[in-house]
């Protein structure tokens, strides 16, 4: 199991998205998780948990803009990839819940590419 990471409730990501702050989102699900439930949580980019090093290591994103991961549940897959994340420089929280949660509670979702 990986280190303590941080978590954000479902409520809390909901505001901040409402609120307008800067945060990028990315869905970490393995791809037979996300191929059952082929849907992100709104301008969440797809990023599989094997590729984290290398888009992190592409992208033009700057280590200042604060991440959200999640997951199927926000167990150990988005624990694992905040913990990642966090060692490559990046401030990041998982989604408690993960998109389950977030859609059983009603949270907006689009289509995703694999």
């Amino acid at each position: 199991m990986p280190s303590p990471a941080s978590s954000i409730g479902r409520a809390e990501l909901a505001e901040l998205l409402a609120s307008g702050v800067q945060v990028r989102i990315l869905d970490v699900r393995r791809a037979p998780a996300f191929e059952k439930n082929p849907v992100v949580l709104p301008g969440a980019l797809r990023v599989p948990p094997d590729t984290l090093s290398a888009w992190a290591a592409d992208s033009s994103a700057e280590r200042s803009v604060p991440l959200v991961v999640y997951c199927v549940y926000g167990h150990e897959v988005s624990q694992t990839a905040a913990v990642e994340l966090e060692a490559l420089g990046f401030t990041v929280r998982f989604l408690a819940g993960g998109i389950s949660e977030w859609q059983s509670s009603g949270g907006a979702t689009s289509a995703g590419d694999a």
